[in-house]
């Protein structure tokens, strides 16, 4: 690591202009939260494994922003040569740029993986004291990282309608409906999922998300999309030509951003999925309009290709492709259904499986029962871990219909792990599981119908009153915030207390949102909602998808989470205050809640009933699924609890 820096700030010094300081940010071209191996710069740089955090290097310095999911990973993964900055208690990493580094300083940054919102916050930032951002021509993190993983070159795949249900002639269609009324002519699409949402497309460039490294570009008469050609085969090709989309290379798209800038840009064949009003051929005469204004989403387009554009003809606005990504069609609310069902199947086999385990390996009293455990019955010979168990939880997905991977790493965590938000295990390293401490497993898969994502923490021996009532506090927030109805035009962040309540009433809390989107076979996290303290100005709709995921943390100790998809749809209320219309949620994942780790005297009757009610379908949602045995346990996780 010292002579990763070392090299670095050599290169840094050797620089035309000589920078002060160097950032590298997580990210990839298309601002992606997951990333492939090839851009996990960050994590080379530094050793921290989180998916999100930004590393800056000066002269003298290596600092490490992240959020507070990575507090205690990052602390424990960071060398001496980095010093941690907790995000929402330390300065920004603008503010601390600004009023740290010299009046005067150069500040690099790979314009490729930085967004335009991102370097015009920090410009903004500098000008107090005559900083500057100075875009390298190459990326200073890819000249030292000798043993850099090539680019992986995989096939892209058609994502069939029976799955996507609506056309790419239908999207292009609404598509190029938003650019005439923002007057724009055409739009830049960088987010991975975004341009295989638009297309109806498929790939394996990042592990557990379905993307294919890609840009498109859309204009009132013509489509194009930029990848490594070796990634298309013929039929990929001719299917994407019959919607009317131009195959080009990946790194074409620098140079079609400047054409495009001085309206040059022109297709070599006919685009398809435009409105009615538009000329007999079937697209928009771009040149009897007043369409002069680029599209960017200045979240994911990078500021490589926003340097190419004219700032006076750009509209900066967030992509139109967000929203219809996250508002899910009744085929893909369809499959999402399907898809968290035989999740279900897979995570209940899983309890099933392990709760055997624990007894017969560790001499556990098991799911259900609440005694000490018999350390004689302790095989000394074989053992369980965190790594060797959540395999085990991959091997009952994949034997179901329609898996294609998981849908991020599984995170498999023991007592003092589970306190770590996102912990990640490794095979040399992770903890053998204990059973006098919880164990907490959020995973999620890929299947060709939807994305799964679902948390359940458990303990096999006996818990403390302390662990019972933390537990219970964080199922009644999770019960609360699932129950709740709610106008119209309600965005996340007015519902994120509902979860929280029952934890503060005791002090504690968690340093998480609470609730994301979650795609149909794209990614695990998907906006542009959210449900979190942090305020995002996106209201809830009909149709969206949203995690319930509150926790509690206890350093050293144990971690508690409880999560499930929750779909928002229209509430039948007796009274309809201001028409507004008002909304609810219904979960559509399905497993049992441990039984010994809540206090029930802690539930209100609705909570009580509210449980009995979501395990009694559970039973019979999961029954056809399962085998006797199987069915037998689930049945004695959801028998009705009476206080």
């Amino acid at each position: 690591m010292a002579d990763t820096l070392s090299a670095l700030r050599s290169l840094m010094a050797s620089h035309s202009p000589p920078l002060d300081a160097l950032v590298v940010p997580s990210e990839d071209y298309h601002q992606s939260e997951y990333v492939s191996a090839s851009d996990k710069r960050r994590e080379f740089v530094s050793g921290f494994t989180g998916s999100a955090g930004l590393g800056l290097i000066t002269k003298n310095e290596a600092r490490l922003w992240t959020d507070g999911r990575y507090f205690l990973q990052a602390t424990q993964q960071l060398s001496d040569q980095w010093q941690l900055m907790r995000m929402g208690e330390d300065p920004a990493v603008d503010v601390w740029m600004a009023d740290n580094l010299p009046e005067g300083s150069a500040i690099g940054i790979d314009p490729w993986c930085v967004s335009i919102d991102t370097a015009q916050k920090w410009e903004r930032a500098f000008v107090k004291k005559q900083q500057k951002l100075v875009q390298t021509s190459i990326n200073l993190v890819d000249e030292v990282w000798k043993s850099q993983p090539p680019p992986e070159i995989n096939p892209v795949v058609i994502h069939p309608l029976e799955y996507a249900g609506r056309s790419v002639a239908d999207k292009l269609k609404d598509v190029r409906k938003k650019l005439v009324q923002v007057k724009a002519h055409s739009i830049i699409i960088s987010a991975l999922d975004e341009v295989c949402w638009l297309y109806n497309i498929r790939g394996t460039d990042v592990a557990y998300s379905p993307v294919v490294h890609a840009f498109a570009i859309v204009t009132l008469n013509s489509a194009f999309f930029y990848v490594d050609k070796r990634k298309v085969s013929s039929e990929v090709n001719s299917y994407l030509e019959t919607n009317g989309i131009e195959v080009r290379d990946y790194k074409v798209v620098s140079s079609d951003v400047s054409s495009l800038a001085s309206n040059e840009l022109k297709p070599s064949i006919q685009a398809k999925g435009t409105e009615t009003e538009t000329a007999g051929n079937g697209t928009i005469k771009a040149e009897e309009s007043n369409n002069d204004l680029i599209w960017a989403d200045p979240g994911y387009c990078c500021y490589a290709l926003y340097s190419r554009l004219n700032p006076d003809k750009v509209l900066l606005q967030q992509s139109p492709l967000a929203l219809a990504k996250a508002l899910k069609n009744p085929v893909e609310l369809e499959g999402l259904k399907n898809a968290h069902i035989r999740d279900g199947a897979a995570v209940v086999q899983y309890h099933v499986w392990l709760d055997k385990q624990m007894q017969e390996m560790y001499g556990a009293s098991g799911f259900f029962l609440e005694e000490e455990t018999d350390k004689k019955k302790h095989s000394k010979t074989a053992k369980l871990t965190e790594v060797t168990a959540s395999d085990k939880l991959e091997g009952f997905r994949a034997s179901k219909e329609n898996f294609r991977g998981l849908s991020f790493p599984t995170i498999s965590s023991v007592g003092p792990n589970a306190a770590i938000i996102h912990y990640s295990p490794e095979a040399e390293t992770c903890a053998e599981l204990d059973p006098d401490r919880i164990y907490l497993f959020d995973s999620g898969a890929q299947y060709l119908d939807g994305t799964t994502d679902i948390t359940r923490t458990v303990h096999f021996g006996k818990p403390s009153t302390h662990e019972k009532a933390c537990y219970t506090a964080v199922l009644k927030g999770h019960i609360a915030l699932g129950n709740a109805h709610f106008p119209n035009g309600t965005n996340g962040h007015a519902l994120d207390i509902l979860a929280r309540v029952p934890l503060w009433r005791y002090g504690l809390d968690y340093r998480h949102g609470t609730g994301h989107g979650i795609g149909s076979y794209l990614n695990v996290h998907e906006g542009p909602h959210l449900i979190s303290f942090r305020p995002r100005n996106v209201p809830l709709e009909d149709s969206m998808t949203v995690t319930d995921e509150p926790g509690y943390y206890e350093d050293g100790n144990f971690g508690i989470r409880l999560e499930n998809v929750l779909i928002i749809k229209k509430a039948d209320t007796k009274f309809n205050f201001g028409d507004k219309g008002y909304l609810q949620f219904e979960h559509i994942t399905w497993a049992p809640y441990q039984r010994k780790l809540i206090d029930v005297s802690l539930l209100t009757p609705e909570e009580l009933e509210w449980l009995n009610t979501y395990h009694s379908k559970c039973r019979s949602i999961l029954d056809s699924y399962l085998d006797e045995s199987e069915k037998a346990w689930l049945k004695k996780a959801t028998e009705p609890i009476s206080v």
